[in-house]
């Protein structure tokens, strides 16, 4: 990208079916919310300045390249009707209240990883600045075990993808939870730096991420965590968020960004306990942009859905620099802006916990460990998770070494010991969760084997 004042090439990742899968009653992860976003897209007409793509389902070997084949299988085979003849193997892979078993569950899973995938070869070949998966960000779940709503880890098989291209790549999470799921897989490694801001303390979930938490081996100081407390606000992230991003990229100059927009981190939302505005929220991917490195945006979180495709639909204008009215555009789902039918809400009067002074300090301890790294590191070709399958090309992205596991391990465990807490799924309302997914776009979309040029509409 030249600048952020001219025109980027944008790649949109989507999938009709994706709003047609369903959790469950009560469930408050609703993909029904990518479904929103899109449609607040298209009658913005932003889709004119995107090249829309039908993302390639992700195949069981695309997902092995993480996920061990034990795991991947087992989500091809449960379904709801033979599960209760499985309770040890849903016991071992974590599937239940958070992660049920749903009708469609494996296609769902290789539909939003298929985007994220495809979304990072289209980076790879230079084709795309941006590349959006609003349906992807799925941080939580682990090389054999689903985890806080998420199932596959998208976000790592993007991140491998990419790295057969690029030396360095930065994950960045601002989902209010802790993406404890990529930080696990990239422990070791200085190819990858994952810096994540989150909610942290009492029995907020995943319970992982300290500030002391900072990676170990060839990965020492490649983990960042700023752990926050309630009522975050706009004014406070801001004043984190923007130096502590800078400092990272000064000092290790990644080839590709991978972003995690989790939206439960804004005011309102039936999960979090956050204060951030739509325009705060945005006001992140703006400065991540602003450097002119490639980057992959993906969902994550969020369990408001009117306010979910609020922000997502403001931050793919925003990152397409185009300007969008605050008024709603009229079209199928009009009742969820009800009774404003703006785009934009008002945050609460929630009391912000994070005070000056701490939020200082927390951003020296990152500051200091940025300073023990090597600017733009010559990286090794090393990477952390054991047990997984090898990349190609000859790059050594995992070593299966049976020191390496020990290592990791250690360090794993280490990392963990504060207790994983319960998922807070616990505090949504259940309001709206059972409006009904009655809608298909009747637009075309491009398959992914035969893109379009980039000037081409949709």
């Amino acid at each position: 990208m030249a600048g952020t004042t001219s025109r980027p090439r944008v790649d949109y990742f989507y999938d009709a079916q994706i709003g047609n899968f369903h959790y469950g009653e009560g469930h408050p992860m609703r993909p029904h919310r990518v479904r929103l976003t899109h449609h607040l897209m298209v009658n913005y007409g932003l889709y004119k300045h995107v090249n829309v793509f039908r993302p390639k389902i992700a195949s069981h070997a695309d997902m092995s390249a993480f996920h061990s084949d034990d795991f991947i299988r087992f989500l091809h085979d449960i379904t709801q009707d033979n599960m209760q003849d499985c309770i040890a193997q849903l016991e071992r892979f974590n599937l239940g209240a958070d992660c049920p078993v749903f009708d469609g569950l494996f296609e769902y899973c290789q539909t939003y990883t298929g985007g994220s995938i495809s979304g990072a070869a289209r980076i790879n070949q230079g084709c795309s600045d941006i590349v959006l998966n609003w349906s992807g960000g799925m941080h939580h779940a682990k090389k054999s075990e689903a985890s806080g709503f998420c199932y596959v880890n998208d976000i790592v098989l993007a991140i491998l993808e990419l790295l057969k291209v690029h030396a360095r790549v930065l994950y960045i999470d601002i989902d209010i939870h802790h993406g404890d799921g990529v930080e696990e897989a990239f422990y070791l490694t200085n190819r990858v730096l994952t810096l994540s801001f989150h909610q942290h303390g009492g029995s907020f979930f995943p319970g992982t991420g300290h500030v002391n938490d900072l990676g170990a081996k060839s990965g020492k100081n490649f983990s960042l965590n700023f752990p926050l407390l309630a009522g975050m606000d706009d004014a406070s992230y801001e004043s984190i968020f923007s130096p502590v991003v800078s400092k990272v990229m000064a000092h290790f100059q990644p080839g590709a960004i991978v972003m995690c927009c989790g939206a439960d981190s804004l005011s309102g939302d039936r999960v979090g306990c956050w204060n951030l505005s739509i325009r705060g929220h945005a006001a992140c991917l703006e400065h991540v942009k602003s450097f002119g490195v490639p980057i992959l945006v993906l969902g994550g979180g969020g369990y408001t859905v009117r306010n979910v495709s609020r922000c997502w639909a403001y931050e793919s204008a925003r990152l397409l620099n185009q300007p969008i009215s605050d008024n709603v555009p009229w079209h199928e789902y009009m009742d969820y802006y009800a009774p404003d039918y703006k785009l934009h809400v008002p945050v609460s009067n929630m009391e912000n916990d994070n005070s000056a002074e701490m939020l200082e300090k927390t951003k020296q301890k990152l500051f200091e460990a940025l300073s023990q790294l090597e600017v733009a590191p010559n990286v090794q070709m090393q990477t952390s998770q054991p047990g997984t399958r090898r990349a190609p090309d000859a790059l050594t992205l995992f070593d299966n070494s049976d020191d390496e596991d020990d290592d990791w391990e250690a360090a794993s465990e280490a990392r963990t010991q504060r207790t994983q807490r319960q998922h807070l799924a616990e505090f949504y309302d259940e309001d709206d969760l059972n409006d009904r997914d009655v809608f298909e776009t009747s637009r075309p979309l491009k398959d992914f084997e035969e893109p379009p040029s980039d000037d081409d509409g949709l």
